[in-house]
Formats: C-alpha cells, structure tokens, sequence
C-alpha cells in the first residue's frame, strides 16, 4: 500500500524565486496568506491574471483584487521533462487552469499522474509553502 502524500504540508526548497513587482506584490503577499488572489479593474470589472499595470480592455489603470474560490478546470497542460528546474526532483506538470471566477493562471498539477490528466478536469488549488520562505499556489485534481 503506497502512503497518500498531503501536498499541502510538503515544503519544497531551491525553486526560482519570482520578482516582485509593484503590480504583483498583492498576489505575493495573499499567496502568503494562503489566498488566491486576482486582480480585478475597477472600470470594466475585467479579471485579469497575470497582473499588470493597465487594463487591456478599456485601459484603466484603478484595480482592485477579489479571493478566488481556488476551483476550476484543466484548460490545457505540458510535461516537462528535461531539464528538471530548479526545486524539482522530477517532472514537472505545468497546467492552464481555467478558474471559476473567468480568468486562467498558469501553475504546477501535482499529485496526478500525465497520464490521469484529462482536458476539462476540475482542479483545486492549494498553497505550497517554500523553504525560502515564499508561498506558490500549486493545483491538485478535484475529487468528491
């Protein structure tokens, strides 16, 4: 019998830590927080991710954040497998996740194998804690 890993208390050392940017300091820090958070423009209300200075639509640069619920579905995913990044022991599935809430982020599928991997499969996110002190979100298969 193999022992069911809890992903969400593996703490993982060595990735590339990401540059923080006046437009991205707020996702850091929720990531911190154990949230999701994403940026949202106060003008159009349009969801956007990854943030960003100016609104695409209807170039407002007034945002707000609102908390995603962390749920959606697989949009689209890629294996890699050479060379391993930094931080991996193995490879790594790096998916399009499609949230609830109408914007996509891109991050790691983790406790799945490639081959359970189905387009339009509903995913979670969960927040992994790095050893260097920074939070990624990671995303895991929804199950009831």
């Amino acid at each position: 019998m193999t022992k069911q890993i809890d992903w969400a208390q593996v703490v993982t050392e060595g990735r590339i830590i990401p540059a923080k940017t006046p437009d991205t300091e707020f996702f850091w820090n929720g990531l911190r927080d154990h949230r999701l958070l994403i940026q949202r423009c106060t003008s159009c209300t349009l969801l956007r991710h990854p943030p960003g200075p100016m609104c695409p639509v209807c170039q407002s640069v007034e945002w707000d954040a609102v908390e995603s619920a962390g749920r959606g579905n697989l949009y689209s995913y890629t294996t890699v497998y050479a060379p391993l990044a930094p931080g991996f022991t193995q490879p790594a599935v790096v998916g399009l996740v499609a949230l609830e809430e109408g914007t996509r982020i891109v991050s790691n599928l983790v406790d799945v194998s490639p081959e359970e991997l189905e387009i339009g499969m509903p995913v979670e996110v969960f927040f992994a804690d790095q050893a260097e002190g920074w939070t990624v979100p990671q995303f895991r298969a929804r199950r009831p």
